[in-house]
């Protein structure tokens, strides 16, 4: 036991130095985004009730069915790890009576989600999403906002060929007109199906549409927007005009119900080009009831979930350079022991005032630390040795053109800020 091996499990990454930057570069993205969209940010715990999730998500979703991370605590309280971020956030908007602010409340998310399922490309165990979470106002223009928000991080971060498909599903009872034309049509086709459609077939029809392995039966479905009343039929065609106005592009995809319980009107779903089949990097819609089955006042709300991973995958196939690790400023190079002490305080001070700064731990000579500086892509390289300190100086070497020059040591850090 005491040489034993142990490796990370399996579903999961251990993400470096050198690939953390560029999660950083989508994570900041992300932040800004919400800042100039006036969406604040919520943190929820990585554990529920289990019974959230079977009430939000549905029990009859795959997620709940077949991928929940689900364990008994010490108490005995059955306990899931989150598999999606919304039902969390809304136990959080209601536990915390957010609906008692005056305005509509916009939040944002981004965080680490588990489900069991087969890795696969850009697909993990422990994943992470960013999301968005609106709620208060059944306003078709907040639909396309949220719609909107999606569709320019895609093409904040470089993302070629990206679209948003979108349909409404409709309120309970659209649904339910909807599924006993949708039932007439699977009806005569049930024995050919695969037997996850069979079994959904008798609980939620709709969910048969996202079927993968049968997907091509489905080509003559009804469609669920010849079911909409005259309230969905408005707010679908408010919802267009908005995205129309802002120059959002869209597809309309009467078959997209998404894989979750909660939706009503409006589902959308964000594609992208670039790794073949697995093609859509993200999606959400409307959840006017879900507050309420979570113990609030019934209030209205919308927002999408976007996995980072296949992000990441995505713009690694189109390369797009996510090379945002920042440059090191400067590289610092003391030669003997007086000036060893000298460069700990030009250091601290340095990284005060917000310079990235580093220097040899190692006791290297001044080739290896040049080598060393060069690695870290250090901008500058500052050397100072016993006789510039005597004569309060440090040389300062531009690694990019050679140049170097002289500088006072009082005023290294103003040649950085």
């Amino acid at each position: 036991m005491a040489n034993e091996k142990f490796e990370k499990p399996t579903g999961t990454q251990d993400i470096l130095p050198g690939a953390v930057e560029k999660w950083q570069f989508i994570e900041e993205k992300a932040r800004d985004l919400c800042r100039r969209y006036n969406y604040r940010e919520i943190r929820t715990p990585i554990f529920e009730q289990t019974e959230l999730f079977e009430r939000g998500v549905g029990e009859t979703t795959d997620i709940v069915e077949k991928e929940m991370y689900t364990f008994k605590d010490k108490g005995d309280r059955s306990m899931t790890l989150r598999p999606e971020g919304t039902a969390g956030v809304v136990r959080a908007y209601v536990q915390n009576k957010l609906y008692g602010e005056p305005d509509v409340t916009k939040l944002y998310y981004m965080g680490p989600m588990f489900r069991y399922e087969r890795p696969q490309a850009g697909r993990y165990r422990q994943f992470h999403q960013f999301g968005v979470e609106v709620f208060g106002t059944a306003d078709p223009a907040i639909d396309a906002e949220v719609i909107a928000l999606g569709y320019s991080f895609y093409k904040e971060l470089g993302l070629n060929g990206v679209k948003a498909e979108i349909n409404s599903v409709g309120t309970p009872e659209v649904r339910a007109a909807y599924r006993s034309a949708l039932l007439a049509f699977l009806e005569p086709m049930k024995d050919s199906l695969c037997s996850d459609c069979q079994s959904r077939m008798e609980r939620n029809p709709l969910r048969v549409l996202d079927c993968k392995k049968d997907q091509g039966k489905f080509g003559d479905a009804p469609s669920i927007l010849d079911s909409l009343d005259e309230e969905c039929s408005t707010h679908f065609e408010k919802v267009k005009g908005y995205l129309d106005a802002m120059g959002i592009e869209y597809e309309i995809n009467p078959r997209l119900v998404r894989g979750l319980d909660y939706y009503t009107h409006t589902a959308f779903e964000f594609k992208a080009q670039g790794i073949g089949a697995i093609d859509t990097v993200g999606g959400g819609g409307r959840f006017n009831g879900l507050v309420g089955q979570i113990g609030g006042p019934d209030q209205p709300g919308i927002g999408f979930g976007i996995g980072l991973e296949r992000i990441q995958l995505i713009l690694e196939h189109q390369g797009v350079d996510l090379s945002a690790a920042k440059q090191l400023d400067v590289y610092l190079v003391a030669l003997g022991e007086a000036a060893e002490r000298e460069l700990a305080k030009l250091i601290y001070e340095l990284r005060s005032k917000g310079v990235s700064a580093e220097r040899d731990y190692l006791g290297r000579k001044m080739k290896a630390q040049m080598k060393s500086a060069d690695r870290l892509q250090a901008r500058y390289t500052a050397i100072l040795g016993d006789d510039e300190l005597a004569r309060g100086e440090i040389a300062l070497k531009s690694m990019e053109t050679g140049e170097q020059r002289t500088v006072r040591l009082d005023s290294l850090v103003q040649e950085f800020v």
